[in-house]
Formats: C-alpha cells, sequence, structure tokens
C-alpha cells in the first residue's frame, strides 16, 4: 500500500504583504529625500545668515576711487586697513562703545550673578515677582526702555552723555547676565556643595572652592553677552546719548552721506573679536565639569 505525503495547501499571498513590498521602495526613497531636506535648510540658513558680514569684509578691501562706498568692488587694496584710525570722530566713537562696553559688562555681572544664585538656589517671598521682572526687562522693547530712560534722566535733571549711557547699559544687561547664570546654577549638582560641607567646608569655602568653580561658564557667557550687547546697540543708546557717540551712532550719520570703507574695516576687527570670545567661552566650557 503506498502512502503519499499529504501537501499542505498553499496559503494565498496576502494584500497586506503585497502592498507593503510594494511600498517598501517608495518609503526609502522618500526616507532619503526627506534626509536632505534638514541639512539643506540649515545650509541655506547659515548662508542667509553669514552673507552680509561676508560682504562686509569683502568691501574692507574695495579700492574705490573716492572716500565714500559704492557698491561697485573697484579692485583689492590694503589702504583702508592701513588708515582705519585717521578719522578722528570715528576712533573716538568706537572708543567710547569698546569702554562703556567693558565697564557696563563688568558692572552688571556681578549684578546678575548675585540675581542668579537667588533665583536660581533659593525660594523666598516676592520670587516669582522678581523673576517676571527680570523677563519682562529682557522682553520690553527698546525703544520703550529707552525712551523711558530718557524721561528718567529728564525728570532727575540728569545730563546726557557718557555716564548716561552707562547707566543704561548696566540696566538693560544685568537681567540678561541673571538669566544666563540661573541657567547654569538650576542644572548645578547640589550634592557637591553637600559633601564639601560634610567634610568641615564652611560655605564661604564652598561656594569658591565648588559652586564658583561650576557656574563660572555661565558667570563668562553672561559677561561675553553683555559686552556685546552694549557694544551694539543703538536704540537705548541713541535716547540717552546726548552729544555723545558711540560707534552704532556714528554710523547711523554716517549713512546719511556715505559710509567710509573705513567702517567695514572695524566692523571685521568687531566680528572677529567676537568670534574669537565665542570661541574662547566654548572652550573654556568643554573644559569646565
Amino acid at each position: 500500500m503506498s502512502t503519499t505525503a499529504a501537501v499542505p495547501p498553499t496559503r494565498p499571498a496576502s494584500p497586506n504583504g503585497v502592498y507593503a513590498m510594494a511600498e517598501a521602495p517608495l518609503r526609502e526613497e522618500r526616507k532619503r529625500w526627506t534626509r536632505l531636506v534638514l541639512p539643506s535648510y540649515t545650509t541655506l540658513l547659515m548662508v542667509y545668515l553669514v552673507s552680509p558680514i561676508v560682504v562686509m569684509m569683502l568691501y574692507g578691501f574695495n579700492n574705490i576711487p573716492g572716500e565714500r562706498q559704492t557698491p561697485r568692488f573697484w579692485g583689492f587694496t590694503l589702504d583702508w586697513w592701513r588708515t582705519m584710525f585717521d578719522d578722528p570722530s570715528l576712533t573716538a566713537a568706537l572708543r567710547n562703545s569698546v569702554v562703556i562696553a567693558i565697564v557696563a559688562a563688568t558692572i552688571a555681572t556681578p549684578l546678575g550673578t548675585t540675581l542668579g544664585l537667588a533665583l536660581g538656589r533659593y525660594g523666598f517671598r516676592g520670587k516669582g515677582s522678581l523673576s517676571f521682572l527680570i523677563f519682562m526687562a529682557i522682553a520690553i522693547p527698546e525703544i520703550v526702555l529707552g525712551s523711558s530712560l530718557l524721561s528718567m534722566f529728564v525728570q532727575l535733571r540728569a545730563p546726557l552723555g557718557f555716564s548716561s549711557i552707562l547707566l543704561s547699559h548696566i540696566a538693560f544687561d544685568t537681567p540678561f547676565v541673571a538669566v544666563t547664570v540661573r541657567a547654569r546654577v538650576q542644572g548645578m549638582d547640589r550634592s557637591l556643595e553637600d559633601a564639601a560641607q560634610d567634610l568641615f567646608a564652611p560655605p564661604l569655602v564652598a561656594f569658591y572652592k565648588v559652586t564658583l568653580p561650576i557656574i563660572l561658564p555661565g558667570i563668562m557667557a553672561g559677561f561675553m553677552l553683555a559686552f556685546v550687547l552694549s557694544l551694539d546697540d543703538f536704540v537705548i543708546t541713541n535716547f540717552v546719548s546726548g552729544q555723545t557717540q558711540t560707534f552704532p551712532i556714528w554710523v547711523y550719520g554716517a549713512t546719511r552721506i556715505g559710509l567710509p570703507p573705513t567702517v567695514n574695516v572695524l566692523g571685521t576687527l568687531l566680528f572677529v573679536a567676537g568670534v574669537a570670545l565665542a570661541l574662547l567661552s566654548a572652550v573654556t566650557q568643554r573644559k569646565q565639569p
């Protein structure tokens, strides 16, 4: 008696499986296409942001026949770099901007650091109101802040000039430093301070040996942010400057008759200095725990 092996019946292919096999190449193709969207968008955005700076640097070497900038690029020259400080009014305006920015950032940094430490570490009555006041000072339009500061100086009969610009810059720099330091303090591991105090370190010693090195990158970032904000501020400075000129105000006034190419040279130097400060801050933060 012969036996035949039973052959299992073949099951028809599932429609879902067929669709999945058919859609697999489409998904792969769509995935390859969408993978290019973010890099392309990022590249275009960076080109858009950097292109004015590149043009500024390029026109610092423009060999124009006159003393005012023109849209045409006439050729390459280093004359404007050799004579960048020949205009006494431009040099004085740049010196005012740098001195005010350094002094304002130096004063605003400890003030903002104290506020950031208080808001990031402690709970006290009025903390919410103080936080709201700081963020309101950041969010308020500069034209409103500038007009308010001008009204205050007029009411106090305070002279407008170098001192009024300095006080105004300290006022709007301090909240930015406070927010920067507060973010660093809130991300700090408090157990390190507790361990230092367990090893009989007084609170002041624990602060200088443990807390300060940890939040130092935030303090440096706040100082650099305050310096840059003060250096390029125009709106608030224009309200309270009086007869004193800073670099942005000088440039704004020069646009009426045409900018000299030395403005591009000085702008390039300021940009390079800003990039150097940013790189220094990044290296410092990388070395910190």
